[in-house]
Order: C-alpha cells, then structure tokens, then sequence
C-alpha cells in the first residue's frame, strides 16, 4: 500500500524521477501520449532518398554531467554504460553582431587563460575581468547548489544557515545584465556571457542576476555531446527503468488525475480509471495544471485565471534540415544580433518579429556522423519568438507569419552563418512554430515554461507537491528549480525524495554517495 506511483509523461523530469522511485523500491508507471519517450528532448528522424536524418527535439546543449551522474549511480548504474559523452571544444561559436560590420567571431573554450585572451581581442580591460567573474560564480554556485537540491515550500525553508551564506552574493535588485555592469562595459563582451539567458526563455534584461551562474557552469563543467543526441540520454533512462521493473505506455495520453476529495487517487487513460497512491506529473506544469486537474479542487494560486495570468518564456520556430554535403560550422554557432535590444523587446514585449534577429544553429554531424547519411549535414536551426500569448496581443499569426519566418531563417544561415545553398542542398525539412508548440500541451507555446522572474521562483513557482493537494507531485521545468536539463535531473531528485519521504520509504539518492563532478 501506498508505493503504486503514476508518472504522467516520459520526458526528462519524469524519466528521471521513475528511475529513482523504481530503484528505491516503488512500483512506477510511466504514462506516455507520444509513441516515443522523451518529451520536447525527443528524439526526430526525417526520411529521404538519401537516408535519414535525425535530430533533437529539443535541448542540444547538456550541461553539468554529474547530476545525471548521481541519479544513474543511486539506480545502481553507471551512466556511462548507456551514453558515449564526447567534451565540445569550443564549447560554441559566438557571432557577434556589429552596425555595419561583419560579426565578430568568438570560439569559446572551457580554457580560462585561452578564453580570458580571446575576450581581450575584443576589449582588453573587460577581458582582465573574466577571471574575476568565473571565481565569484563558483562561489555562488557552491553556496547555491544545497538551496536547488531541496524543496522550496515557504520562507520557512529558506530561513537557514546556507541560505543566509549565500545572501550576499544574490544581489536579488539586479538582473543579468545589471550585474554584469559590475565586471564588462563592452557591450559585446557583456552579450557574449549573458545570451545563456536564452536558456531560460528570458532577456539578460529581465532575468534575476541569479542566473550569471549559467556562463560560469558552461565553463567550469564543460559543454556535452551525447552520441545520438541529448534524446539518447532519455532512451538510456527508459533502458534503466525496464531493468528496474519499471513500466512504459507509449500512445497512453492521461486525461485527467483522479481524485478522492483533495488527494490524488489515480489517472484516467482511454476512459479507463487506474489507481495509484501517488500521481506525478511531468507534463508542461502549467498546461497540466489546468487541463489534468479538475477545477474543484484547485484554489488559489492554482486556479485557471492565475496560471494565466503568470509570466511565461519565449516560444521558438524551429528548422530541422537534412542537407545534402557537409557544413563548416561548430557544433554550436549562436548569432546575437546587433540589434540585441530591440530583438529582445519584441520577443518579450512587443510581440513581433524582428527583421535581423538572433539565431542558433546546432551542426552535430562533425562529432556525430550517425545523425546523417556519410557525407551530408542534419542541422538543427533555434529562432526565439514570442509566446503564442505575447504574439496574438502584438498581431502576430503563425498560419501567414511561417512562411516569412522560414524564409528569414534560410537567409540568415547563409548570409551571417555562411552556409551556402542552403534552398538547393536541402533533401530533408521540418519546421515547428509557437503554433506548434502550443497544439503540442504547452501552455502558450512557451517553450522554456515559465519565465524565472524572481516572483516565479523559490517558494512562488508551483510546488513540487502541488499547493493544496496530496499526493499529486510534479517534476520538471515548471517547478522548483526550473527548466533546463541539469536543474530538471534536480527536481527529479527533490520530488523522489518526498514521495519517499511520505510513505517512509528510503530514497536511493540518499543511501548512494554521489560522484565527484569530473575535473575540467
């Protein structure tokens, strides 16, 4: 009794926290709408005459190994064995955009000394700077890390000793960029350790100066390349929880999450009830906050109008093309336009599109050549939007506006990434607009979930066990800690740890000693 769990959704966070509860003795059930595991880190194959072409979904960058690390060792395993890990360096290529001139380049390396000169081609004095800055982040990191490992209920959980160690390095007045003020005056230099925002959906602007940990964590842990893509981490945790025990639905979309008064009873499939003592959700928090949970028995900040009424991160269109010949590119380019403000503003406020806009294009098949048939090119191309909510109020209307977006797209990879022919060479193609993503359960296309404005983080985002329910958890992006793949693996551990925690069930991540981060 009470160890029967229900996880809606075979995406990162759920993967993950199945493959904990299955591996400290729990009974789990993965529900899966998709025919494929994997969520927005799925994996995307394009036939052609040539062969096919393969693609993330999703994340293309993995960060922070060792926390993957930890949840494979308390399962009993060794990551290792299931995913072929290879180290990028450069870790990316920056473009920087310059008013009336070509972008500069910069090839970013793990090397402090190497990347400290690099900077100091572009302003010397901000580039003396750069060591400062890795150090200060390291320590804010150190003193962070205990406060995204737990859960975040109240201000009752943040009254203690780390969190008062790491107050004064918070400077929560501050955003990204205002805190970089501090280190950079250039504005390249400050773009170049600040576009990382984009991660999170949000303007270095916008985003709470918390996050100048994400530059630093690229630099300290290395930046990853899973053979197969980041996709291949998620098959490697469903591989893991069939050897536990653990069961997977394919095609079994959830309709609701069933309840006796204001606890989790179970989930409805195919209009067939099945019963559980504890439901978690990895689906997109707040899509599934509205459309898995009935309104009776929800309240407050949890309401319909109140998940509305939340800020949410940008949306993407997304190129997936299969290119006929190879492509001199890294396997991260990321372009910042020079019109770097006003970009931003129309993607968080202005809803529109800009016509230079900044632009990310992933080229794995130099260190992966399994993703393409020999010889040829599977890129995967990034334009950050607005959200479908910012967009329809700023006039935007993807079934006229993909077109456009396209087109611009194809340009700009071949006049500012230097990818020639793109049009002629290309034998394979998929796009996805905000429309996309929101007819994919996400709420407003919000790709990044929702935005981490310092009113949406801590104790103010949804919590890891749903305010006002019991046992009804979730895990992923939407809750605490946040998006992106290392703090999703967090969640996953801070909800494993409660479900245990309720049915005093030990938690594997507590019994394993975790490994030490690797040395860079």
């Amino acid at each position: 009794m009470g160890q029967r769990v229900a996880v809606v959704g075979a995406g990162p966070g759920g993967l993950s926290c199945a493959v904990l509860l299955a591996a400290s003795g729990m009974d789990v059930t993965v529900f899966e709408s998709q025919p494929v595991v994997g969520g927005r880190t799925a994996r995307i194959e394009l036939d052609s005459d040539r062969g096919t072409y393969a693609f993330d979904r999703g994340p293309t960058f993995f960060l922070m190994p060792y926390v993957l690390e930890e949840i494979f060792s308390a399962a009993g395993r060794d990551l290792h064995d299931y995913a072929e890990l290879s180290r990028l360096d450069p870790m990316y290529r920056l473009l920087l955009g310059q008013r009336g001139e070509d972008p500069i380049r910069l090839d970013c390396t793990q090397d402090i000394e190497e990347m400290t000169r690099r900077l100091a081609d572009i302003d010397p004095i901000d580039a003396a700077n750069f060591p400062r800055f890795i150090a200060d982040n390291r320590t804010k990191l150190t003193l962070m890390e205990p406060i995204l490992r737990r859960p975040i209920r109240d201000l009752f959980d943040l009254a203690d000793l780390e969190t008062a160690k790491v107050l004064p390095h918070l400077n929560p007045h501050l955003s990204v960029h205002g805190l970089l003020n501090k280190y950079f005056k250039n504005p390249l230099v400050q773009r170049a350790v600040s576009f990382q925002s984009k991660y999170l959906g949000m303007s270095p602007h916008d985003c709470p100066s918390i996050f100048t940990i994400l530059p630093f964590i690229e630099y300290e842990y290395g930046i990853w390349h899973p053979k197969g893509g980041c996709n291949a981490l998620m098959h490697a945790m469903a591989s893991v929880l069939g050897e536990l025990g653990g069961d997977i639905r394919l095609e079994s979309p959830v309709q609701r999450v069933t309840f006796q008064g204001q606890t989790a009873t179970g989930v409805l499939v195919d209009g067939e009830r099945h019963r559980f003592d504890h439901v978690v959700i990895n689906a997109d928090a707040p899509w599934a906050i509205k459309n898995l949970i009935p309104s009776s028995v929800r309240w407050g900040s949890i309401s319909d109008d109140a998940i509305d009424r939340k800020k949410y991160s940008c949306s993407t269109a997304m190129l997936y093309l299969g290119l006929e010949g190879g492509v001199d590119l890294p396997h991260h380019t990321i372009y910042v336009t020079d019109r770097y403000e006003d970009n931003l503003a129309d993607i968080t406020d202005r809803g529109r599109m800009t016509d230079d806009p900044s632009m990310y294009v992933c080229n794995p098949v130099p260190v992966d050549p399994s993703l393409a048939p020999e010889g040829d090119s599977a890129l995967y191309v990034l334009l950050p939007t607005p959200n479908t909510k910012v967009g329809e109020a700023g006039g935007i209307d993807w079934s006229r506006e993909a077109g456009r977006t396209r087109e611009r797209m194809l340009d700009q990879m071949e006049r500012v990434f230097g990818i020639s022919d793109v049009r002629e060479r290309t034998r394979a193609e998929l796009m996805l607009t905000p429309d996309d993503w929101r007819a994919s359960n996400i709420q407003f296309g919000a790709t990044f979930n929702l935005a981490h404005g310092l009113m949406q983080m801590l104790h103010r985002r949804p919590q890891n066990e749903l305010n006002g329910l019991r046992n009804c958890w979730l895990v992923g992006g939407g809750t605490h800690p946040g998006s992106g793949l290392p703090v999703i693996f967090l969640s996953s551990q801070t909800t494993a740890r409660l479900v245990c925690e309720r049915e005093s069930v030990p938690c594997v991540v507590d019994r394993r000693l975790a490994p030490e981060p690797a040395a860079v």
